[in-house]
């Protein structure tokens, strides 16, 4: 028995830096609900800061107005810290244990909250992508390991331009990944990226939006924050240390790549809050694509400018 007898299901999304976690964690103390992260990244242990777990955000404080005394709530959360960041993680499988968990919370009679920004997971779980029939294929593997991640990407191109350009700059350079995708885009009929029924979920797509200037200076003092206050880089130096190699770290992306590469000295430190804080905005602009691109599939996002907002819109869900 799900949220007044009916599986509703909150979706918050948006780009980098826009506060998603905390909006999920307050609609979920209000609502009763729980967190499924819907982070490519965050599902790693070890890498909290370059991937913003925020891991304090789900705790939130509670004021008694009586006795004013004052109690720490935590709000639960799941599919993050779920594999080594050695360990390969694909969509099907990121697809499986988000069914499962939502499945899980219904079961208690909470509200699953999905909160991330991660485009081709949320939509692989919203519109319940057909992922699970696309077996290994052991000799198109052969051919695949002497090609490079770029020439995978160029190929997977060849073959389904739509599925690829939908893919990140993470993906892009993941080999592995790559190559999974390339089995899953050759398949016969029916295709395994086409939607199936969506079953007896119902969702709400909540995208909380920012002015760009806003954004802009959100993710840079998130940058300046995480690197002089945090110590990102530290995090970084500690998973090399722990065997995660800097060609894997740098395969990650973003903060990963730029902080693997001044760690190296390869570029200065000048140099890499230069470029990490445009990589991060041209990221936050392909996360906007993505919606808008999602949106025009047939997906209804509604966007939100405050918390008020989406309380509203939920409110109303789940009547």
């Amino acid at each position: 028995m799900g949220i007044k007898g009916k599986n509703k299901i909150i979706v918050i999304l948006g780009p980098t830096s826009g506060g998603k976690t905390g909006l999920a964690v307050k609609l979920a103390y209000k609502f009763n609900g729980e967190i499924v992260s819907a982070d490519s990244r965050q599902v790693y242990r070890g890498m909290d800061i370059g991937t913003g777990k925020d891991l304090g955000e789900y705790e939130i404080t509670q004021k008694h107005k009586n006795t004013k005394t004052q109690k720490t709530v935590k709000i639960p959360y799941c599919l993050i810290d779920v594999v080594s960041p050695n360990t390969e993680f694909s969509l099907a499988k990121y697809q499986k244990l988000a069914y499962k968990a939502i499945d899980d919370v219904l079961s208690r009679g909470k509200l699953p909250i999905i909160a991330g920004g991660s485009g081709l997971y949320l939509q692989a779980v919203v519109d319940n992508y057909n992922l699970s029939k696309a077996k290994p294929n052991k000799d198109l593997r052969k051919k695949m390991e002497k090609l490079s991640a770029d020439e995978l990407f160029k190929k997977l191109q060849g073959l389904n331009k739509k599925f690829a350009g939908r893919l990140n700059e993470s993906e892009r350079k993941n080999k592995q990944r790559l190559m999974r995708y390339m089995e899953i885009v050759q398949i016969p009929h029916p295709s395994p990226l086409l939607r199936k029924e969506r079953g007896h979920y119902e969702f709400l797509l909540i995208g909380l939006t920012w002015p760009r200037k806003v954004l802009l200076e959100r993710i840079y003092s998130r940058l300046i924050k995480r690197l002089e206050k945090e110590d990102m880089a530290g995090e970084v130096e500690r998973l090399h240390k722990q065997g995660v190699s800097w060609r894997r770290l740098r395969s990650f992306g973003l903060e990963y790549k730029y902080v693997s590469l001044y760690l190296q000295k390869k570029i200065s430190y000048e140099d890499m809050v230069e470029k990490l804080n445009i990589a991060i905005r041209q990221f936050a602009k392909k996360q906007m694509s993505w919606f808008g691109r999602w949106e025009r599939q047939g997906a209804r996002i509604n966007w939100v400018e405050s918390r008020g907002e989406a309380e509203k819109l939920v409110k109303k869900f789940l009547k």
